[in-house]
């Protein structure tokens, strides 16, 4: 089985749309949106979702008011401010709860506070036409999406298992951070999208710099090319320098973002067909394997600036 993902260091930038793309240009696979606080795969992969699961993550206090001695030692104790009192009882607030167990700690009656599993969202299957889908919604104020992200990938990789699909393809979260660790593990290349700016090379920098420390082979994708060549030009040149090949150059299409709106990918009319090409190349080059581990120059020091 061959596991591919599509990264980038911020939002907006295409990622998701070449996702779907790539997911029909493959003719069977298996997509799994691990984007899992705000989840968009399933707009440009749409179908009935054929299984759906809680996920259960953490956990939550709650108090037994008829045996409480309502005395505010857990009230007083808990940093995360989940305890209150409504004028007759104490009640933990589930929003807030951290569920950390200083509370009973605390309590002259341990036995009144009890635990419940936290039930942080729930993920899906879905089949769309000939791709199949494994996507999540976290819950409100829900901080655990690093462990939804290992799960959907978990289950992704067992449907294609099952279902005898060579092919996963991952549509990463945004950023760098704790939910991208758990989307990058066990991979074996990525792709980085990229836009011609001063902030997309910082994060596209960003981007390899933690490929690298992963050991994943990378290379680059730079959506809407031609709104700026010349820092195109720049970041292809950092990219040489950095060992990192170029999947393609897609340019920019007004008629994108309109079929996006009406759920259609872009790869058909009328999109022009120098986009579509291009979509179609960076698929052909990055599934084919036209990738390398990043060779990133060290970091220098922060040193505090004076005022």
């Amino acid at each position: 089985m061959k596991t591919l993902a599509v990264f980038s260091g911020k939002g907006g930038t295409g990622k998701t749309t070449l996702v779907a793309c790539f997911a029909h240009l493959a003719g069977r696979a298996v997509a799994v949106d691990c984007d899992v606080d705000a989840a968009n795969l399933g707009l440009l992969l749409p179908g009935d979702d054929v299984h759906r699961e809680p996920f259960l993550a953490g956990r939550k206090a709650t108090i037994n008011s008829t045996s409480c001695r309502a005395c505010g030692a857990c009230a007083e104790a808990c940093r995360f401010d989940a305890i209150a009192w409504t004028g007759k009882d104490w009640v933990v607030d589930p929003m807030a709860c951290e569920g950390c167990g200083v509370c009973s700690l605390v309590c002259p009656k341990p036995a009144v506070i009890r635990y419940h599993d936290n039930l942080a969202g729930h993920w899906m299957r879905r089949r769309s036409g000939s791709v199949s889908l494994v996507h999540a919604a976290l819950g409100v104020a829900q901080d655990n999406s690093g462990k939804l992200v290992a799960k959907v990938r978990q289950e992704a990789s067992l449907w294609a298992d099952r279902e005898g699909i060579d092919l996963v393809l991952v549509d990463g979260p945004p950023g760098i951070g704790c939910p991208v660790h758990a989307a990058m593990g066990q991979l074996d290349r990525i792709l980085v999208v990229t836009e011609p700016t001063p902030s997309g090379l910082h994060d596209l920098e960003r981007m390899l710099r933690l490929a690298q420390h992963f050991g994943v082979s990378a290379s680059v994708s730079i959506n809407k090319w031609d709104l700026a060549p010349k820092l195109t030009r720049i970041i292809e040149e950092a990219c040489r320098t950095w060992g990192v090949p170029l999947a393609g150059r897609i340019p920019f299409d007004p008629h994108v973002p309109r079929l996006l709106a009406a759920g259609r990918l872009p790869l058909e009319p009328p999109v022009d067909q120098d986009t579509t090409a291009a979509i179609e190349q960076c698929w052909q080059r990055f599934s084919e394997g036209d990738s390398a581990i990043p060779n990133m120059p060290a970091e220098e020091p922060w040193t505090e600036q004076p005022l």
